[in-house]
């Protein structure tokens, strides 16, 4: 995309666009939280705590004597409800503060269709069983879906919360993330998005692995990877690490790249650098 094409994008009121920014941006951490509260429910066994009932826990509405499986599951479905309503407010405000054309729209929108998506495949999960000490190789291929589906609703959340940033679409000043063609940076960052989506798919696998077969140190981690006729999901748990050091190599040497091709955009420079530290962090 070329600076003059984003300089001719249609603008949006400075005001309304920053109240938006700030909306979205809140809709993003908000959406944070959702996951790692998920991520607790899969941790915790809880995903069958409204037994293989969608959207009614466990046939009721409200359940009574409710255990504590069941509250965790039912709160993940609360909050997921209220993400919902959220998301969905960013769209009609995104349709209503902005003009046509505007990226906010787009992204705004997508952001919408991947919740679907994301709300289909958790009720998949549940009414096909794929929750609790399921060991079958579908629920691993239901929970990469699920974790690759998750990343791009929050890298559309993201960019609907950029792209709202006032005067980032018009005035002359160039679309945030706007490349040409066939600018190599593209290519880079498209790469690095890529290697996160596989190596999210592989984390979601070896998770679960280490839920339905835990090992109480890493030596009888360990053994079991090696043991003969382990169970594949332990023996593909053993893949995650190898394929995080390699993206996270790529994904270094990607930011050092990108920013050497844009060396007067300090917020480029920024961000790579905070791409840098937060591998450090995450092997760490």
């Amino acid at each position: 995309m070329s600076a003059a094409a984003s300089s001719a994008r249609p603008a949006a009121d400075p005001g309304r666009a920053d109240r938006f920014r700030r909306l979205a941006w809140g809709v993003v951490g908000y959406n944070l939280l959702v996951v790692a509260w998920g991520a607790f429910v899969r941790a915790t066994g809880s995903g069958a705590g409204c037994g293989s009932h969608w959207p009614l826990c466990n046939g009721e509405v409200v359940p009574r004597s409710p255990s504590a499986e069941t509250l965790i599951e039912l709160s993940h479905r609360l909050t997921s409800g209220l993400d919902g309503l959220l998301v969905a407010a960013l769209v009609v405000l995104a349709f209503r503060w902005f003009p046509r054309r505007h990226p906010v729209r787009t992204a705004a929108g997508l952001a919408f269709v991947f919740l679907l998506v994301e709300g289909a495949i958790g009720a998949g999960l549940v009414l096909f069983e794929m929750v609790a000490a399921n060991e079958s190789l579908a629920r691993a291929w239901w929970m990469a879906a699920h974790l690759v589906n998750t990343f791009v609703l929050l890298a559309w959340l993201t960019l609907t919360a950029v792209w709202a940033q006032p005067g980032a679409a018009a005035g002359g000043r160039r679309l945030p993330l706007s490349f040409a063609a066939r600018d190599p940076a593209a290519w880079l960052l498209g790469g690095g998005f890529v290697a996160m989506l596989v190596l999210g798919a592989s984390g979601a696998v070896a998770a679960l692995g280490d839920t339905l077969f835990p090992a109480a140190s890493f030596r009888e981690g360990l053994a079991q990877d090696l043991a003969p006729g382990a169970h594949l999901l332990v023996r593909l748990r053993a893949l995650h690490p190898a394929l995080a050091l390699g993206a996270g190599v790529y994904l270094v040497a990607m930011a050092s790249a990108v920013a050497g091709r844009r060396p007067g955009v300090v917020e480029v420079r920024r961000a790579a650098n905070a791409l840098a530290g937060l591998f450090a962090a995450q092997i760490v």
